[in-house]
């Protein structure tokens, strides 16, 4: 077990006060290579003088609050997850069906939930919020704001999977088509302390996230996870992430490779 670290203890006393994430949830390896590279940037040696300057820096703050989220997207980031989606999804996705509801949790930058809405239109015919809603959330405001911009790097968007070859390129990058901006709704939300922001969903993406929190704080977040889907629903994990705690009851592994979980009816 660690020792006790006033230092940190300051740090995360200085956070919750303004509403940021309990650092308890991280691993300790994690948040400790984060605060690192602040602590650098700022020429500070220890935590409890790291401590004494973010009490008078708001901006420093900020980009401390922006380093402990987990920003690291791609479009169709592992492309198989993605053609494995598409042939789960294809029988539901017919002219006169229910629509498909998701969440997108830790939606960063909106990679995640425009990859979706862009299969779904490549899968499904006429407009994509006939079939598709997409609540996205993240706790990271200039993410949200990017998202919400819905413009990208061509170069990256266009190599990432054969559904996004279609977008049209503008002075090196393409803005999401008006149809599929139509079916996303991004607003904020911390996982940690948050719930699902409207249940219950069909489908629930929150890959590569989880890794980051301690045993206890995933424990939590799949338990929110399992109550927000309807029966039958799916969870799709990161490659490198599983499930664990009681969820794995309610919660069963449907494709291994692909980390993909359906609720039991």
């Amino acid at each position: 077990m660690a020792e006790p670290d006033p230092g940190l203890d300051l740090v995360a006393r200085h956070l919750a006060e303004r509403g940021g994430p309990p650092l308890a949830d991280y691993k300790d390896r994690c948040l400790r290579r984060r605060l690192a590279v602040r602590m650098r940037a700022c020429g500070t040696v220890t935590l409890s003088d790291y401590a004494s300057l973010l009490a008078d820096s708001p901006e420093e703050t900020a980009r401390l609050l922006e380093a402990l989220t987990i920003n690291v997207t791609q479009f169709f980031r592992n492309p198989e997850v993605w053609d494995r989606l598409a042939s789960v999804l294809a029988p539901r996705l017919t002219p006169g069906g229910a629509m498909l509801r998701a969440w997108s949790a830790g939606c960063a930058s909106g990679e995640e939930p425009f990859s979706l809405a862009l299969l779904v239109a490549g899968t499904a015919p006429g407009e994509v919020s006939r079939h598709l809603h997409v609540d996205a959330t993240d706790i990271d405001a200039a993410s949200l704001a990017r998202a919400q911009a819905g413009r990208y790097q061509a170069e990256a968007v266009l190599r990432s999977h054969p559904l996004a070859s279609s977008l049209v390129v503008s002075k090196g990058h393409v803005t999401m088509p008006e149809a599929v901006r139509e079916a996303v709704h991004f607003g904020p939300g911390d996982l940690l302390r948050g719930a699902a922001p409207a249940p219950p969903y069909d489908l629930i993406l929150c890959r590569n996230v989880i890794i980051y929190f301690e045993r206890q704080a995933q424990e939590r977040l799949f338990e929110i996870f399992a109550n927000a889907l309807v029966p039958g629903g799916l969870l799709v994990l990161g490659r490198v992430e599983t499930l664990s705690g009681p969820c794995r009851d309610v919660l069963e592994l449907v494709h291994s490779r692909e980390r993909i979980y359906r609720r039991r009816r």
